[in-house]
C-alpha cells in the first residue's frame, strides 16, 4: 500500500486545526484543553442549543470546575467555535477527534446509531492527509471494522493510504476531567504504525500526560473495556462480601479497610448499585460478541444490579412490610455531585420499592422537580415529611452531609447506600431514634427502628 506522504509530525504543530465531534460532558472539556494549548478548535454537535450556547461563550456543562470561564475566554480569543455542520468542520480541520456516545438498550443491545451518523458526516468532509481519532468507548474491533468502513465508503478514500485513523479511549471522570487529562497516560492505537505515530504526536502536543502506545486500535479499545469491567467486577466482589457480612454479623467496611492495608488487595466499596455511562454499560461491549466466554463480567452485572433489591430487603428486615410506606430516596444522580442520572441505581431502588408496595419519593439538589418528574421519579412533597418511614442515601452529594433528618419525625430507618455518612451523622440519626443501616454492616441491628414500629 502506498503510504501517505505527509509527516505525522505536522499534527503536533499549533497550526493544525482540530475538530471535536460531540460537545457533551467530555467533548467540550476536550475542546477547551486543545484550545488552551493554542489550537484553533471547531466543536461539532447535533444539538443547536448546545452550539448556540458555546458560540455565545456559555458552557452547557455545569459540573466541570473552570469550564464556564474557559469557554468564554476561548470564544473571546477566537480559538473556539461551534457548529452543527460536522462535514464542513472536518473539511477545515487537520485532526478530527470523535467523542459521540455509543448506547446500550435495556436489553443490553449496542446502539451504534449516533457514532455511525457522525462517521458518515465526517467521511463526507474527509480529504487526504487528515487524522481521525475515535475516543468514544467501543467494542473491540469497531474502529478498524465498522467505523473505518463507514469513513472509507463516504469519503471514497482509504484509511492508511489517504488518511490516518486511530483510537484513543477517554479515561476521565465528570467533575475532574482536566485533572485526569493531566494525570492518566493517554492510550493510543492506530490501524497502522503511522496512524499510531500521528495520534501520539498530536496528544503529546496537547496533553501533559505521557502517551502509551498499543500495538493496534483494537488493543487500545480493549484497554478501556478492561479497566471499566475490572471496576464492575471488583464492586460486585465487594457487594458479595457485604452480603456475607450481613448474614454473619460482621462489618464489611472495617474488614475491607484492614484487608486493603496489604498492598495486593484493592477491594472497592459495597453499595446499592453501580450507575453512569461507563461501569454498568461497557462490560456489555466486551461481552457482545462472546457466547458465555466471559462469565465473571456477566455475573458481576447481575450482582450489582441486584443490590437495589437487596437494600430494600434490608429495610424490610428492620421495619417490616413496606406496603403503603413512604420511602425517600436521596439523590437520583448516578454519582455524588455529578449532574447525570444515566443508569442510576435510583431507578432500580424505585422499582424495588414499588414492587414491595412502597411509595417512592425522590429529592436531588442537582435537579429541578420538573426534571425529576420527566425522568420518571415522584418529587418529594415537603409538606408530607411526616409520612416518610425510611430514607435511602443513594447519591453522596456534599449537600446531603448536612441533611436535616429531624424533619422526618416518623422515619424509622436510614440506609446509607454509599458508606458516605460520618460517625457524627450516624450518631445524630440514632439520637433521633432512627435505625442506621449500611450495606454490609452486619454488626448493626436496627433495634430502635423496630421499637418505633411497635409503638
Amino acid at each position: 500500500m502506498q503510504r501517505l506522504t505527509s509527516s505525522p509530525a505536522r499534527f503536533a504543530e499549533r497550526t493544525a486545526v482540530v475538530a471535536v465531534v460531540g460537545l457533551g460532558k467530555i467533548g467540550l472539556p476536550l475542546a477547551i484543553q486543545y484550545a488552551q494549548r493554542g489550537r484553533r478548535v471547531i466543536g461539532c454537535d447535533v444539538n443547536p442549543h448546545v452550539v448556540e450556547a458555546i458560540n455565545a461563550g456559555r458552557a452547557h456543562v455545569r459540573e466541570e470546575p473552570g469550564l464556564g470561564a474557559a469557554v468564554a475566554e476561548a470564544m473571546a480569543q477566537g480559538t473556539l467555535s461551534a457548529t452543527c455542520d460536522t462535514t464542513a468542520a472536518v473539511r477545515e480541520a487537520d485532526v478530527v477527534v470523535v467523542i459521540v456516545p455509543v448506547m446500550v438498550s435495556d436489553k443490553h443491545e449496542i446502539d451504534f446509531a449516533a457514532v455511525d451518523r457522525a462517521s458518515v458526516a465526517i467521511g463526507s468532509g474527509l480529504t487526504s492527509g487528515k487524522l481521525v481519532i475515535y475516543e468514544t468507548t467501543l467494542p473491540v474491533g469497531t474502529t478498524v471494522g465498522r467505523l473505518c468502513a463507514l469513513l472509507e465508503r463516504t469519503s471514497r478514500l482509504q484509511a492508511g493510504r489517504d488518511f490516518y485513523l486511530a483510537y484513543s479511549p477517554e479515561r476521565v471522570s465528570s467533575g475532574a476531567i482536566f485533572r485526569d487529562l493531566a494525570t492518566y497516560p493517554k492510550v493510543v492505537g492506530g490501524i497502522d504504525t503511522d496512524s499510531a505515530e500521528a495520534a501520539a504526536m498530536f496528544y503529546s502536543s496537547v496533553l501533559d500526560a505521557e502517551v502509551t502506545r498499543m500495538a493496534s486500535a483494537s488493543d487500545a479499545e480493549f484497554v478501556k473495556l478492561i479497566e471499566t469491567t475490572y471496576r464492575d467486577v471488583n464492586i460486585a466482589l465487594a457487594n458479595e462480601f457485604a452480603r456475607y457480612a450481613d448474614r454473619r454479623g460482621l462489618d464489611v467496611a472495617a474488614a475491607v479497610a484492614a484487608a486493603n492495608t496489604q498492598p495486593y488487595s484493592h477491594i472497592h466499596t459495597s453499595g446499592v448499585g453501580v450507575g453512569g455511562h461507563c461501569i454498568p454499560v461497557y462490560p456489555y461491549f466486551l461481552m457482545h460478541d462472546t457466547d458465555g466466554e466471559l462469565s465473571l463480567p456477566q455475573q458481576a452485572r447481575v450482582i450489582n444490579d441486584g443490590m437495589a433489591a437487596y437494600a430494600v430487603q434490608r429495610i424490610e428486615g428492620a421495619i417490616g412490610s413496606l406496603e403503603g410506606c413512604a420511602v425517600l430516596i436521596l439523590g437520583v444522580a448516578y454519582r455524588g455531585d455529578v449532574r447525570e442520572h444515566a443508569f442510576s441505581s435510583a431507578r432500580l431502588l424505585q422499582a424495588a420499592l414499588q414492587a414491595r408496595g412502597a411509595r417512592a419519593w425522590a429529592i436531588d439538589p442537582l435537579f429541578e422537580d420538573s426534571e425529576l418528574s420527566t425522568m420518571g421519579y415522584t418529587p418529594f412533597p415537603p409538606e408530607r415529611a411526616g409520612e416518610v418511614q425510611a430514607i435511602i442515601l443513594q447519591a453522596d452529594h456534599q449537600g446531603f452531609s448536612s441533611f436535616d433528618f429531624s424533619r422526618y419525625p416518623n422515619c424509622r430507618v436510614v440506609l446509607d447506600g454509599r458508606w458516605a455518612m460520618s460517625p457524627e451523622v450516624i450518631r445524630r440519626i440514632e439520637a433521633l431514634g432512627m435505625g442506621y443501616l449500611g450495606i454490609g454492616d452486619g454488626q448493626r441491628v436496627a433495634v430502635r427502628a423496630r421499637e418505633r414500629g411497635a409503638r
